[in-house]
């Protein structure tokens, strides 16, 4: 496909999303199945522009004085992708596959007319308007730099699996070490119309060598700080990412315990703990009662809460514009019910974390308060000392908005977004 054909298909893609309300997969591999021509390169491009669009759209459609599919499309190209005006005009003269050619409007918004400058801050940081107050609050005058740091495109990380190899041991082209995890590599974002390389037909990731997490999520693996021969309970366990980074910092000793209410959401962490050999992870199925033996027997427990994904809206832009004032109301609810009956399979002098991949209050230091005045026998620990023990003090720092929590973003630690806090069962 040309230049122009690609730039059509991503405003169609994008139509489907923003008009009909499909998941970006989706949209785009519903796209690629009824358009069998598309080779790979082509779907990647297309892919990249989708992406690139959702993450700026606000300030692609500010810029270009136009919201729809196709101004975003063409915008994402320019602003994001690299792509020159004239670039743009010679590639798709003549070419029947681009639709419309460029008019003189658009050929002056795509080189600059409207700035920024003036703009509303949620649309300089491109975050949704109805959430940028909590944003805002969130973050300070640095509101703007977090949320434009959510628009840009992500590294891939791999977390190198310590049961079967070392960092030293693993060898991905063009990865270097992560900055803040001892135990993660990093492939660059893309640029351009490239895309990343497909890791997963790699040699070590199939022999469990290692397995794609993003640094964030290494981090707050690491902070838990699982000893070996401890008992551990991931509540919220999802595929089981966390589950295997927590078995290989204790050295494949003692027990985690892989539980999620949702069985489905599970099913991948059987496959990935064998290929690690990670023997010491044991799914639990729900219900929860499932769990009963395990009341009051563990040393720490993780929940990694449902959550809004605010984090993550680097590599799932679209979730950002899906998001509703009703479905945080969910989550909030959500988090404090997962709270309320994890904290139960804690022993005294136990620990309690508490992680979301959201950057939002109300999902975070909130609820741990709302928890410990629901929950006198925990006392909130400082993470921050967690951190300088894991860590030292010469890597980038998260966000603290009390001194003992911690919050990454893109902006500060170069990772996805994440909350981290622990608690200690005191009684």
């Amino acid at each position: 496909m040309r230049l122009g054909g690609r730039i059509q298909a991503a405003a169609e893609v994008l139509e489907d999303i923003l008009e009909r309300r499909t998941p970006a997969a989706m949209a785009l591999r519903d796209w690629g199945k009824s358009h069998r021509f598309a080779g790979s390169k082509d779907r990647s491009a297309i892919g990249n522009f989708v992406h690139d669009a959702l993450r700026r759209k606000s300030s692609i459609g500010y810029r270009m004085n136009d919201n729809s599919p196709r101004a975003l499309a063409l915008g994402a190209a320019v602003f994001s992708g690299g792509i020159t005006v004239e670039e743009i005009l010679e590639q798709t003269e003549g070419d029947q596959h681009f639709g419309a050619p460029l008019t003189e409007d658009q050929i002056a918004k795509l080189r600059g007319q409207i700035e920024l400058d003036t703009a509303p801050e949620w649309v300089r940081a491109d975050v949704p308007e109805w959430i940028w107050p909590a944003f805002e609050t969130n973050f300070d005058e640095e509101a703007i730099v977090e949320g434009a740091a959510l628009t840009n495109r992500p590294p891939l990380d791999i977390r190198v699996n310590a049961i079967k190899a070392t960092r030293d041991s693993v060898d991905v082209k063009d990865a270097t070490p992560t900055e803040i995890s001892p135990i993660g590599l990093r492939l660059a974002p893309v640029a351009g119309q490239g895309r990343h390389p497909n890791v997963q037909s790699d040699p070590d990731f199939m022999t469990g060598k290692f397995d794609i997490q993003d640094e964030g999520s290494q981090i707050v693996s690491l902070l838990v700080a699982a000893k070996a021969g401890e008992q551990v309970l991931d509540y919220c366990a999802g595929g089981g990412g966390k589950s295997l980074a927590m078995a290989a910092d204790m050295e494949n000793e003692g027990a985690v315990y892989a539980f999620d209410i949702d069985k489905r959401r599970l099913a991948p962490t059987y496959d990935r703990s064998a290929r690690a050999g990670a023997s010491i992870i044991k799914v639990v199925q729900p219900p929860e009662k499932s769990l009963n033996n395990l009341r009051g027997n563990m040393d720490r427990v993780l929940v990694d809460a449902p959550c809004t994904g605010v984090g993550t809206w680097r590599r799932k832009p679209d979730a950002k514009w899906r998001l509703s004032e009703d479905s945080l109301v969910k989550r909030v609810a959500e988090q404090k019910k997962v709270l309320d009956n994890a904290k139960d399979f804690v022993k005294p002098g136990g620990y309690l974390f508490y992680v979301t991949c959201s950057m939002l209050a109300a999902e975070n230091e909130h609820q741990v308060y709302s928890f410990l005045d629901r929950a006198p026998e925990f006392a909130l620990l400082s993470a921050g000392e967690v951190w300088e023990d894991r860590f030292g003090v010469d890597v980038p720092k998260p966000w603290s908005a009390d001194g003992c929590t911690l919050t990454l973003t893109p902006a500060s630690t170069n990772t996805d977004g994440f909350f981290f806090a622990v608690m200690e069962r005191t009684t």
